[in-house]
């Protein structure tokens, strides 16, 4: 019983570092392919973004996430739920806004960046940032207009890795009759 346990722990650890290699491919063939590191930056958010607006219905699928009653509980289920489901970790909730409409993730570790050095003449490029992307797709899908951006980065020297998120404003719902992917939001009143 013990070896089939540490088969899918091995296995799982396995994926994990397959799928940072390979993310490590796609930012130096685009480092490659365009310019300059913001082109790279904008590349990466528009690639996450995609894959965020079609990983929110999995998730919704997988996840027993109900309609979130705020913002601060929506932080909670992107750090708690979504992060843990799909990057294996937990990252924390901090630094709120008092107005409540802005706040930080911060990650502890990153599992994007293992393996990773940024060469000197790549500065500005910011990394990991296909999880701002993400973050901003999945949740216009769920009517929710955000601003992610890396404030922090430990591929920088800073001591941590944050992504900081701000709230826009509340998208009018223009749903097509019978569309159950939008009834399982967690978006703010």
């Amino acid at each position: 019983m013990s070896r089939q346990s540490n088969r899918t722990t091995d296995s799982k650890k396995m994926n994990a570092e397959l799928f940072t290699l390979t993310y490590g491919a796609l930012v130096t063939q685009l480092c490659k392919d365009y310019e300059n590191d913001e082109e790279v930056n904008k590349q990466l958010d528009k690639m996450g973004y995609n894959i965020g607006v079609r990983l929110i219905e999995d998730f919704l699928a997988r996840s027993s996430v109900g309609r979130c009653q705020d913002f601060r509980e929506t932080a909670d289920v992107i750090a708690k739920v979504a992060f843990k489901m799909y990057l294996g970790i937990t990252p924390s909730v901090t630094n709120w806004s008092p107005a409540g409409d802005e706040f930080s993730l911060i990650l502890e570790s990153n599992p994007l960046v293992d393996f990773v050095e940024l060469p000197d003449n790549h500065s500005s490029l910011v990394y990991s940032n296909l999880l701002c992307g993400v973050l901003r797709g999945a949740l216009e899908m769920v009517q929710m207009a955000v601003d992610v951006k890396f404030s922090q980065d430990t591929l920088r020297g800073d001591n941590v890795t944050e992504i900081r998120m701000k709230f826009i404003k509340r998208m009018e719902e223009n749903l097509p009759a019978g569309d159950e992917v939008h009834s399982r939001i967690c978006v703010p009143c």
